[in-house]
């Protein structure tokens, strides 16, 4: 079989089975509306959840930056691309979580797929909850380890692993907060369970940070644990992009010696490192937009209570997904909401299991009540 045919064959796999995927260009930003060719939608997919992407303090920054340092670092960090600006917020956000480093990287994927590669050797083993992120769960495929993943948020699950002899050392992984169906980790056990064993536990807290706990230090902090890595991400409450580790020295200069992210890839903007330490500022300060973003939160799971033909997860977090107890196409029920003027992402195989396909509906601090009202319209109106 040639490329060609191979390529072929699985596009048109795809699109038989209804799940092709599509880009589409929003002129706009990731603001409270989007714009699609010529038209506003209220904008229900994001993960902008304090609306930091349009804040005024945080543009002029990164414009600042870019006046002061360019547009681009020109290098890895282990060559020229590691300025001041990166210096200082590595420092200040290790300073802030309570840990003795930071290390940055340009995305979530990138910081969890190097800690894995350069931490796992053979003979090792991950313990991973199954729910957890697919960066993850590739970066496992891809190591020369054994991984298992234990039943979602299952202590018992991960005991019975735990309790299962291993020739090397053992690395148990959750998420923070459960990026589809918005639901915490039970930190607590999990670090508890892990540090028995003398296995190292790593949280992906990519949705907490920002969020939950004193000054949105995320879920571990809420909860009281500290676990031996922590990732955390800009792409969601900071309203940027980019990743960081959180460790200890030790790991930090493992890292930055056989991490071959860090060595050979073009370190982020340092721009962007500047803005980043002025929206880390408005995250501390943000005490307000948590505020706004749960009484949006609470305003809308109050005005779900009425569907009868829909069922939802007990988040109480921005992550609100929506299942149907028939099972329409969960496509066409999106493309309805469109006609609405809601954009609303459906959430499909292979991104989530066959039969758990759902509407993945954000909510955040930019959003107002009469936004939250119109969604619930609107999903009156297509059950209807």
């Amino acid at each position: 079989m040639s490329w060609l045919k191979k390529i072929d064959q699985a596009l048109q796999k795809r699109r038989s089975q209804g799940l092709y995927r599509t880009r589409f260009v929003n002129q706009t930003g990731t603001g409270r509306w989007l714009q699609i060719n010529d038209r506003r939608y209220l904008n229900f997919s994001s993960n902008d959840y304090l609306g930091l992407s349009q804040n005024k303090e945080v543009i002029k920054a990164w414009q600042k930056g870019a006046e002061q340092y360019g547009v681009g670092s020109g290098g890895s960090g282990h060559i020229t691309g590691y300025t001041k600006p990166h210096a200082v917020f590595e420092e200040t956000l290790s300073d802030w979580l309570g840990y003795p480093r930071a290390l940055l990287f340009t995305s979530g994927y990138s910081a969890n797929q190097a800690l894995l590669a350069a931490l796992l050797e053979p003979g090792d083993r991950v313990l991973a909850d199954r729910f957890s992120h697919a960066s993850l769960l590739e970066g496992m495929l891809y190591s020369a380890t054994r991984f298992f993943r234990f039943e979602h948020n299952q202590i018992d699950s991960l005991q019975k692993h735990l309790k299962k002899p291993c020739s090397g050392e053992t690395l148990v992984i959750t998420e923070g907060l459960f990026s589809m169906d918005g639901d915490s980790a039970s930190l607590g056990l999990l670090h508890q369970h892990s540090s028995a064993a003398g296995a190292l536990l790593l949280v992906d807290d990519a949705h907490g940070i920002g969020v939950k706990g004193v000054e949105g230090r995320g879920s571990c902090w809420q909860e009281g644990v500290k676990p031996e890595l922590l990732v955390v991400t800009f792409g969601k409450a900071f309203g940027l992009s980019g990743a960081a580790i959180l460790c200890s020295e030790d790991l930090a200069q493992y890292f930055l010696q056989f991490s071959r992210h860090l060595i050979y890839s073009t370190a982020m903007p340092p721009a962007q490192a500047y803005a980043l330490s002025v929206a880390l500022k408005c995250v501390r300060e943000g005490n307000h937009l948590r505020q706004q973003l749960q009484a949006n939160i609470v305003r809308f799971r109050q005005g779900m209570q009425g569907f009868r033909n829909l069922l939802s997860t007990c988040s109480d977090s921005a992550i609100q997904p929506i299942f149907f107890k028939h099972r329409p196409s969960i496509q066409e029920v999106a493309l309805k909401l469109r006609d609405y003027g809601l954009w609303v992402p459906a959430i499909r195989p292979p991104t989530v299991p066959k039969g758990t396909e759902r509407l993945r509906i954000t909510i955040t601090a930019a959003q107002e009540f009469d936004d939250i009202d119109r969604l619930l319209e609107g999903v009156h109106l297509v059950l209807s």
